[in-house]
């Protein structure tokens, strides 16, 4: 009994209940996509003091939710009221929900061909009483050298994207991504390493047959969601696609770097809280793992999300999920949608992984944000103080501070992070039906949380810089180590009952990586959402007893309606 049974007994219910329901259902529209540097605005329009738009760890937000914040322009600076205005701008749906009914450009207001871009934000929208499409178009050329290589490193990424709602009701969203893409030399060992593309699904070889050393990898990317406003407070969502949960560069809870997942999902907000239940369907390995034609074994993932905005400038989320693989049935015990899921998974005899993580977010100052998280996978107090280094005390944590216009600059903005999580860390033990951890906190062989798995150390320090409306930098400086090795505890994938020892075990043990990287990075936005990108990337890794690999690469991108998304490793 999979995921789409679940499915449609929650959807039949709710349908019953809607219908017997004499109010009207509450209008929405659909949620703000991936895009870290409108993710970083509204953080510092909030970190500031000019945006009341709480909850920011969920994301992503409501575009309702966004249109409907309050903003306070006294004392804002010239290009924060910009970057809002272009944020507004590009939310054509906001004429239903706002005051605002100004034409967003009067120059282009009879557009291409009196079709196509009446206005800057949309290359083509429908507009009626009961339908509003809005339809764009995503590229993303890149092309670039790696001194370290002989091949060129190249980005072809083609697609649409598309959003609109029916009857002010029902909302959606969809994107279609084609892609022939080659990656640097330490993503490609990463490919290697999991038989996966991070946050990708199937792929297969490319070669041009007119270019010599253009090859890489042919990948499909696809991401779609319906839902509605069942009531004033609660949100329906079914969709196909991924989640982040957190205010950092990596998230040690829920991340998005994985490949996309099946789900169901009830954001619910009243009062201060903002209540979220995701129920997901995902892949116990990758497809390159799958023999022949045989159908991927699924597993599942149930999660809660409680976040408390405690007061304006303080936040406490509180996270719990559980990891379950059942042959031909899900565990519905796990759909409840308010009791602990350590309680349910004792119950049952603790087969699953079960964890629980905390969220905090405060703003002790204007323009200064400290945030973390905890994760907790397994923990004894007998034993975490002990010295013994036991094992099962396996533990994630996050530190992080932003800084908002650093040295009184505008719009120099500053973020140091250190994240870390102890051996064995979000792994479990091997499984009955797919004779591996199917229950790790894993999907298509990727990890759901930090990249790296577990077993590390990570320090990040990252500066943004806008230096005009069009013209923006950042610098990302990293510095991590890691312990590999077999049965040491970073692969999460692996079985943790063939550990080497129960006691004696430290973050960093095995064989030794350390790694430094400095990510360097210019766009002009030359119109709105097209940009023209310069990168520049030096990452040297030393390892124990081997030589070291390095990598210098620069190129030049183009980009459409998409962010750039290379994450150094």
């Amino acid at each position: 009994m999979h995921l789409y049974v679940v499915i449609r007994f929650i959807s039949i219910s709710l349908l019953i209940s809607i219908l017997l329901t004499p109010h009207e259902l509450e209008s929405q529209i659909s949620h703000l996509d991936y895009n870290p540097e409108v993710t970083h605005i509204l953080d510092r329009l909030e970190t500031s003091g000019h945006l009341d738009l709480k909850h920011q760890s969920v994301r992503y937000q409501s575009l309702l939710d966004i249109l409907q914040s309050n903003i306070r322009t006294e004392s804002i600076h010239a290009l924060d009221l910009y970057n809002w205005d272009q944020i507004l701008r590009s939310i054509p749906e906001r004429k239903y929900y706002t005051s605002d009914t100004t034409d967003i450009s009067e120059a282009t207001k009879k557009g291409v061909f009196h079709t196509f871009y009446k206005t800057p934000y949309s290359f083509y929208t429908i507009d009626t009483e009961e339908f509003f499409l809005k339809i764009d178009p995503i590229i993303h050329f890149g092309l670039g050298d790696d001194v370290q290589d002989d091949n060129f490193v190249f980005q072809n990424t083609r697609g649409l994207k598309l959003r609109g709602t029916i009857d002010q009701k029902v909302y959606f969203f969809s994107s279609i991504l084609e892609n022939q893409q080659s990656f640097l030399n330490y993503e490609e060992d990463e490919i290697t390493r999991l038989n996966a593309i991070p946050g990708q699904g199937f792929f297969k070889i490319y070669q041009s047959g007119v270019i010599d050393k253009i090859n890489g990898w042919d990948f499909l990317n696809a991401q779609a969601y319906v839902g509605l406003k069942i009531s004033k407070s609660i949100d329906l969502q079914i969709g196909h696609g991924r989640h982040f949960i957190g205010d950092g560069i990596r998230s040690m809870l829920l991340s998005d770097y994985g490949n996309n997942y099946f789900y169901v999902q009830l954001n619910t907000k009243i009062w201060k809280l903002h209540y979220q239940n995701t129920f997901a369907e995902l892949s116990s390995f990758s497809s390159r793992d799958n023999t022949g034609s045989e159908l991927i074994p699924k597993k599942y993932m149930a999660s809660h999300y409680l976040d408390y905005q405690v007061t304006d400038r303080l936040s406490i989320g509180l996270y719990e999920s559980v990891i379950f693989s059942r042959e031909n049935n899900f565990e519905f015990q796990y759909l409840n949608p308010v009791i602990l899921y350590r309680t349910v998974e004792q119950f049952l005899d603790s087969p699953d992984n079960a964890l629980l993580g905390l969220n905090l977010k405060w703003i002790p100052k204007l323009k200064y944000q400290l945030y973390g998280q905890l994760m907790i996978d397994e923990l004894r107090t007998d034993q975490i103080f002990s010295g013994r280094g036991w094992w099962g005390n396996k533990l994630g944590y996050q530190l992080g501070f932003k800084k908002f216009d650093l040295f009184s600059i505008d719009n120099l903005d500053l973020q140091l992070e250190i994240n870390s999580a102890r051996p064995y860390t979000y792994g479990h033990r091997d499984n009955d039906i797919t004779k591996r951890p199917a229950t790790s906190y894993t999907h298509f062989n990727q990890p759901l949380a930090h990249p790296y798995g577990a077993n590390f150390r990570e320090f990040i320090f990252q500066l943004k810089y806008q230096a005009s409306e069009r013209l923006s930098f950042s610098g990302l400086l990293l510095n991590s180590n890691y312990g590999d090795g077999v049965d040491i505890g970073r692969n999460i994938l692996e079985n943790y009952e063939n550990r080497e020892s129960d006691f004696g075990n430290i973050t960093g043990q095995g064989i030794a990586n350390d790694i430094t990287a400095l990510h360097l990075n210019a766009s002009w936005q030359f119109f709105p959402n097209y940009f023209a990108d310069f990168t520049f990337i030096n990452r040297s890794q030393s390892t124990q007893d081997a030589n070291s690999s390095k990598t210098n690469y620069w190129g030049l991108g183009l980009r459409a309606n998409i962010s750039s998304r290379r994450l150094i490793l």
